[in-house]
């Protein structure tokens, strides 16, 4: 009998993948499927994530820059990025590139409308709100009206485990972790030099010795060090030196660029919409769209106004915020 396309893939994971890569034929997931005859598991939940409402969603949230011009990153392209950046390395150390495409594709799904000042504020209303978190409720719970894309164990912990204190079981998970980190320090890097808040001599020489200068240089020095120091390994690492270059370009960025005084005004002023946003669906739920009020009763009120809230894009909700906050401007004859 021949073998399908699926099966022959699987055979040529197991000829050519390290033999500390993640086999798709091993994958689990919550739900049984039956298999398909073209892809494997983890080439099924990448063209999931593809196809989710969540995922296009992501190309109008904001990736640093609140409503940008056409050529600053948004979480789509941060995302895609994250994806290049992190098969790059799979490919180099013989691991499952598709199961590291899909966890970058997937991480950033739970991340609310103005990008980490959406998430503070809701941090702000529940005392806890992580976005990593909320990917993983994103795929598992909220995607396909409730039912979720019933995606793989692997896929869910890489997401869940792309930040925060654990880290993922797989070493695709391990890859995007520190992938992620690689793409949104060198591409925020090269907008905030396009957006006049940096210029290439600001970046401290500790940096630039060991990193370079150039974002895609810069992508490339962590990149093949990744690979040189994870070959053979049971881990992904960096050396000593590309480490602590890391770790003080992520100082830097935070001092110049997150946390810059330039961009403080619109961080306040959105999150105070998602404040008022959240107070008014609080105050009264019965205006939330019928398929979340259907939900309450599952998960309750807060829970529900966060998946509804945190799900908007930002313009969806500066939209919102004028409709029901600002007063309409009537035409006078």
């Amino acid at each position: 009998m021949d073998k399908t396309i699926r099966e022959r893939i699987e055979e040529q994971e197991e000829q050519l993948l390290a033999p500390t890569a993640t086999r798709s034929k091993d994958a689990v997931r919550a739900e049984t499927e039956t298999a398909c005859e073209f892809r494997t598991t983890f080439q099924r939940d990448r063209d999931r994530i593809i196809h989710s409402k969540a995922f296009r969603r992501l190309k109008h949230k904001t990736q640093v820059y609140i409503s940008p011009g056409d050529h600053y990153r948004t979480r789509m392209t941060h995302s895609l990025e994250v994806a290049q950046i992190c098969r790059t390395i799979a490919r180099g150390l013989q691991l499952n590139e598709d199961l590291t495409e899909a966890i970058s594709l997937a991480h950033d799904v739970g991340h609310t409308p103005f990008g980490h000042a959406g998430e503070y504020a809701l941090q702000d209303i529940l005392g806890r709100y992580r976005h990593n978190e909320q990917s993983l409720r994103v795929v598992e719970f909220l995607e396909r009206s409730g039912r979720g894309l019933n995606l793989t164990l692997e896929v869910k912990d890489g997401i869940l485990n792309h930040t925060g204190e654990n880290k993922p079981f797989t070493l695709e998970g391990n890859i995007v972790r520190i992938g992620d980190r690689i793409a949104y320090l060198c591409h925020d890097y090269d907008d905030g030099i396009r957006a006049g808040l940096l210029k290439i001599e600001d970046l401290p020489k500790e940096v630039s010795t060991v990193l370079g200068i150039k974002p895609s240089s810069m992508i490339m020095i962590m990149v093949a060090d990744m690979i040189q120091q994870s070959q053979g390994r049971t881990e992904i690492r960096m050396s000593e030196q590309v480490t602590a270059a890391m770790g003080l370009f992520r100082e830097f960025m935070f001092q110049r660029i997150y946390r810059a005084s330039e961009l403080e005004v619109d961080r306040k002023k959105a999150q105070y919409v998602i404040h008022k946003l959240y107070d008014y669906f609080f105050a009264q739920p019965d205006k939330l769209p019928r398929e979340y009020l259907e939900r309450e009763d599952r998960w309750g009120l807060e829970t529900t106004i966060v998946d509804y809230i945190a799900g908007l894009t930002d313009g969806y909700a500066v939209q919102l915020f004028e409709k029901l906050f600002v007063p309409t401007k009537w035409m006078s004859y």
